[in-house]
């Protein structure tokens, strides 16, 4: 008996083994992400405009993908950039705003095709902008398939995974692309963007909230940690802020109802919704918006090849099996069929 015993710990510590070298490149992340769960399945939809409803359980990104995280991103698969995942647009800020805007923010692309290497300009904590539809689903691939470093544009890395885009990069073949069942990181759609944004939580049937600062009343856009219903949005122009991107979390004290931030403001978040032909839809505002964008009726898109710098990255995460749990369960069956083999 104590040999079967020592038999079935070796095997788990085999399989576990195993696990986490299978595992490794899911584990070894060039980039951490912050997620918020967002609780509640199977809440209702907000009445007034039937989004929000969602069955599951999720995460979702607590604050947009910045420039730091995305550079790092670039760095992993853009040498050559095939696809596009860099613009000129991303390398400063300062050449779309007046002058009264000192502070300049982005990403610089560095040395020739084949060999391009990405720095951040200013703060790596601001969110990424000038980012199109497709180069947020890349992003979601390049994290389902484990942050690869060294597979580059040539493996595939960005092509597969949460999204089949095999080398699609006009805006017909991108609209035509849907998240795979397979998807663990994907481009929120339109329901899981709001409920994270406006649904109350606490209950299946608690209601919405108007703004993503669990409020109902028009935020100001007043820099302040510590105001409880604030966000970065034009109209008037904020007269106490030197860039027009705020860094992530700057609103410490408005947090959404699931302990998210800037869902208003900063820049727009791409969404997988289709709200009519040929777009893509977007949602919160951004720097640039009055504050017409920024309540939960609001709901425009655009074409997914645009890459403005009004627009940036937000994800999810789908609930997966823990691998603990998986090792549990497999050693439990491995033990059953130990005690299975000794009763014969």
């Amino acid at each position: 008996m104590c040999r079967e015993f020592l038999g079935i710990r070796k095997l788990c510590v085999i399989l576990a083994a195993g696990l986490i070298l299978a595992c490794w490149g899911s584990f070894a992340q060039a980039i951490t992400l912050n997620w918020s769960t967002v609780g509640d399945p199977g809440n209702a939809a907000d009445p007034t405009t039937t989004f929000g409803a969602v069955p599951y359980t999720y995460s979702i990104t607590s604050f947009d993908i910045t420039t730091g995280q995305y550079a790092a991103f670039l760095n992993a698969v853009a040498a050559t950039d095939t696809y596009g995942l860099y613009t000129g647009g991303m390398s400063g800020m300062s050449s779309y705003f007046p002058t009264y805007y000192s502070a300049n923010v982005g990403i610089v692309q560095n040395g020739t095709a084949g060999n391009f290497t990405y720095s951040t300009i200013g703060s790596p904590n601001v969110p990424v902008f000038d980012v199109s539809w497709g180069d947020a689903a890349r992003l979601a691939n390049w994290l389902q398939n484990g942050q690869p470093t060294n597979l580059g544009e040539a493996g595939g890395s960005t092509e597969t995974g949460a999204y089949t885009l095999n080398g699609a990069t006009t805006a017909p073949v991108l609209m035509g692309i849907s998240r795979n069942t397979n998807a663990v990181y994907a481009i929120p759609n339109v329901n899981e963007w709001y409920k994270a944004a406006y649904y109350k939580g606490g209950g299946i049937n608690t209601g919405y909230w108007l703004y993503a600062t669990q409020n109902n009343s028009l935020p100001s856009n007043a820099l302040s940690m510590t105001g409880t219903n604030n966000a970065n949005f034009e109209n008037p122009m904020p007269t106490d802020i030197s860039s027009p991107l705020t860094t992530v979390g700057t609103f410490a004290a408005s947090p959404g109802p699931y302990g998210t931030y800037d869902m208003n403001g900063d820049v727009y978040q791409w969404t997988e919704e289709v709200p009519s032909s040929g777009i893509r839809g977007v949602r919160g505002g951004s720097w640039g918006s009055t504050f017409a964008a920024l309540p939960s009726s609001f709901d425009v898109g655009q074409d997914p090849t645009v890459q403005l710098p009004t627009e940036g990255i937000r994800l999810v995460m789908l609930t997966v099996p823990e691998p603990a749990t998986w090792l549990l369960a497999t050693c439990g069956a491995a033990g059953l069929w130990f005690a299975r083999r000794r009763r014969r």
